[in-house]
C-alpha cells in the first residue's frame, strides 16, 4: 500500500469521519459550532471537531481557509484532515493557523487504495512517521518539494526586505507554489480579495494582524463583498457585536490599500480582465466566470492567499496558469431542453459541477441556447459552488473550448435536469421572500427584473407579505439610479442593497418571519438553506416576479421540462 504524503506536519488521535463526496468549508460547515449544515451533504449534521475529517478534496469556497482557521483558533477543528487529491484552500487555512498562530492541524495525503483502506477504520492515530488504524499500518512519507526558482526580487522578499508582512506572505506563497509542483511563480497584474468578508472572528484576526504588521497591497486590488451595507448598517438595526467586526474587517483591507469595491462580481466592474491576463482573484464564482468566459487565467485562490499575491505581484506558476492546466479533463454531453429559460443555465451548472467536481470539463450541446452574459454568470457562479475545478469550457461559446485533452464522458440528460430541478425546488409552494443577487445582479439582471415585475403586477397588486430583495455592487446600483431602472425597483417595493451579498445576509435585513425563499441563483439555492436555516427554492427571475405578486413558487416542472420526469 503506497505511503501517505505529509503536506503539514502534526500528530492526532480521533474517529473516523470519511465520505464520498467533497464539502465546501463555507456554506457547508458552521463555524460557531463545527457541525456540517450543507443540506445537500451526506454528511449534514454531523460534527467535524476532533475527528479525522476524510474526504477526496474540497469544493466551493475560497472562504474555506478561514472557516478551518477560525476552527483550529476556538478548538473546533478535525483532529487531522486527510485528501485522497490536491487541496488548497482547507489546508491554506490549516498552514495560516500554524504559522502565525501555532495552532497545528495535519493535513495527508492519501492513494486510493490506503484513502479506501483508512475511510474503513473507526479510528486512527497519526504518529509522526505512520499512522495507524485497525489492523494496519501506513507509514507517512515527506513531499518531495519542487525545485522552485525564485528571482532575486522574490528571494530579497522572502529575506525581509519589504519587511515582515512581505517575508511572510512570500514563505507562504513559496510553500503553497511546492506543494502544487510549481517551478516558480509567475507575475499577475490585478487582484481581488475574497477574505473581505465576515465569515467568522478569524477573518477579522487575521487581517488585523497583517494591517498591524505594515501589510500593503501592490497591485489593483478590488475588493469582494462584505458582510454589511458599510455606510448604512447601524441605521439597519444590525447588531453591533456583528456590524462591528463586519466593518472592521472591510476597513482592515481598505488601509492595506484595497479599493472599496465591495462586490462578488468584479467582472462587472469598468475594464475587466482580457484573454490571456494572468489575474489573482478569490471569490469562486469570480475565479470560474473570469477563467471560463473571458478567457483570463487565475487559480482559485484560497483566502489569505489572495492577500500575500496582492502584497508580491507574485503567484504560484500552476494549475490554470498554464496552458496544460487548462484542458478539459471531462466531456459533459447535455441535453437541451426546447424552451429552456433562463433558470435552465444555473440548474445545469450546478449538475455540471456534480458530474465534474474534481477536473476541468466541456460541455457539448449548449451553444444552441444561446447564453448571454448573465446565464454564464448564473452557470459559473452554479458549477463552483459544486466543482473544485476553477474553470469549464462550454463548446462553441467559451474562448478556449475548441478540444478537450485526454477527456472520459458523462451525460447531463433531461430526466437528470428534472431531478436536480426537484433537490433545487424542494420546500413549500408558499413564499415569502424573493432573493435576487448571487452573484450580484448585473444592470441588465436588474433591467430585466424591472420588466418581469411590470408584466407581473399588471394582473394583480404586490402581495405586500413578500418581500424582494437585489444585491448588487455600487457601480450598478449607480448605473440603474442614473437610468431610471432603480426608481422602477423602487416603485414596484424592490429593496437594493449594496455592499453585502446573499451569502452573508442575516436578520433584520433577512425578514425574520422568513419561512421560505425563491431565488434564481443556484448558488444561493445550494447554500442559502444551510446559511439561512430557511428552505430555498430555485426559480426564473419570471417566477420570481410572479411571487412578488401571488406569494407562491411555481408548481412542480418548469414547462420545458415536463416532457421528461424521473423514474
Amino acid at each position: 500500500m503506497t505511503a501517505a504524503l505529509r503536506i503539514l506536519p502534526g500528530t492526532a488521535a480521533g474517529p473516523i469521519l470519511a465520505t464520498p463526496e467533497p464539502l465546501s468549508f463555507w456554506g457547508g460547515v458552521d463555524p460557531a459550532t463545527a457541525r456540517v449544515m450543507d443540506v445537500h451533504h451526506p454528511l449534514h449534521g454531523a460534527t467535524i471537531a476532533g475527528s479525522i475529517l476524510m474526504m477526496p478534496t474540497t469544493r466551493g469556497s475560497c472562504t474555506g481557509s478561514g472557516v478551518l482557521l477560525d476552527l483550529a483558533l476556538t478548538g473546533r477543528a478535525p483532529a487531522a484532515l486527510v485528501f485522497e487529491e490536491a487541496e488548497d484552500v482547507v489546508t491554506l487555512g490549516a498552514m495560516i493557523a500554524a504559522e502565525l498562530y501555532g495552532c497545528r492541524v495535519p493535513v495527508l495525503r492519501l492513494a486510493p487504495d490506503a484513502f479506501t483502506a483508512l475511510a474503513r477504520a473507526e479510528a486512527a492515530e497519526i504518529g509522526p512517521d505512520a499512522i495507524r488504524a485497525g489492523g494496519f499500518t501506513l507509514p507517512i512519507a515527506e513531499v518531495d518539494p519542487a525545485a522552485l526558482a525564485l528571482s532575486d526580487d522574490d528571494r530579497a522578499m522572502l529575506d525581509g526586505r519589504d519587511g515582515p508582512a512581505v517575508a511572510l506572505a512570500m514563505r507562504v506563497i513559496a510553500a503553497m507554489a511546492r506543494l502544487q509542483g510549481a517551478e516558480g511563480l509567475t507575475d499577475v497584474t490585478r487582484g481581488h480579495i475574497d477574505g473581505c468578508i465576515y465569515a467568522s472572528p478569524a477573518n477579522l484576526t487575521f487581517a488585523e494582524t497583517l494591517a498591524g504588521m505594515g501589510a500593503r497591497v501592490r497591485l489593483p486590488t478590488t475588493m469582494n463583498a462584505i458582510s454589511v451595507d458599510r455606510a448604512r448598517w447601524q441605521e439597519q438595526g444590525v447588531p453591533p457585536d456583528f456590524g462591528g467586526p463586519a466593518a472592521r474587517l472591510a476597513d482592515a483591507y481598505v488601509r492595506m490599500g484595497c479599493r472599496p469595491t465591495f462586490t462578488c462580481a468584479p467582472y462587472l466592474l469598468d475594464a475587466p480582465p482580457v484573454e490571456g491576463e494572468a489575474i489573482a482573484w478569490a471569490e469562486s464564482n469570480a475565479v470560474v466566470y473570469a477563467n471560463s468566459v473571458l478567457g483570463a487565467r487565475t487559480a482559485k485562490h484560497p483566502d489569505f492567499l489572495d492577500l500575500f499575491i496582492a502584497m508580491t505581484g507574485r503567484a504560484p506558476l500552476s494549475g490554470v496558469y498554464l496552458d496544460e492546466g487548462r484542458r478539459a479533463r471531462r466531456v459533459i454531453d447535455v441535453e437541451l431542453p426546447e424552451g429552456a429559460d433562463d433558470a435552465f443555465w444555473p440548474l445545469v451548472g450546478y449538475l455540471a459541477g456534480l458530474a465534474s467536481p474534481d477536473r476541468i470539463p466541456l460541455l457539448r450541446g449548449l451553444a444552441g441556447g444561446r447564453p448571454r452574459p448573465d446565464d454564464l454568470k448564473a452557470f459559473c457562479a452554479a458549477f463552483g459552488s459544486t466543482s473544485a475545478a476553477p474553470m469549464l469550457h462550454i463548446e462553441g461559446v467559451t474562448p478556449e473550448a475548441a478540444g478537450a485533452g485526454e477527456a472520459d464522458r458523462t451525460a447531463i440528460t433531461a430526466v437528470d435536469l428534472a431531478r436536480g430541478w426537484q433537490a433545487l425546488a424542494a420546500g413549500p409552494e408558499e413564499v415569502d421572500l424573493v432573493a435576487v443577487g448571487s452573484p450580484h445582479a448585473s444592470l441588465t439582471e436588474c433591467r430585466a427584473l424591472a420588466a418581469a415585475l411590470a408584466a407581473a403586477l399588471d394582473g394583480g397588486p404586490r402581495a405586500p407579505e413578500v418581500a424582494v430583495i437585489v444585491t448588487a455592487g455600487r457601480d450598478t446600483i449607480a448605473a440603474a439610479e442614473a437610468e431610471g431602472t432603480l426608481a422602477r425597483l423602487a416603485a414596484a417595493g424592490v429593496q437594493v442593497l449594496p455592499d453585502l451579498c446573499w451569502c452573508s445576509i442575516r436578520a433584520p435585513l433577512l425578514p425574520e418571519r422568513t419561512r421560505a425563499i425563491l431565488t434564481n441563483s443556484g448558488k444561493y439555492a445550494h447554500y442559502g438553506p444551510g446559511l439561512s436555516g430557511r428552505p430555498v427554492r430555485l426559480g426564473s427571475l419570471a417566477d420570481c416576479a410572479a411571487a412578488a405578486r401571488t406569494g407562491r413558487a411555481p408548481r412542480g416542472l418548469p414547462q420545458w421540462l415536463t416532457s421528461r420526469s424521473p423514474t
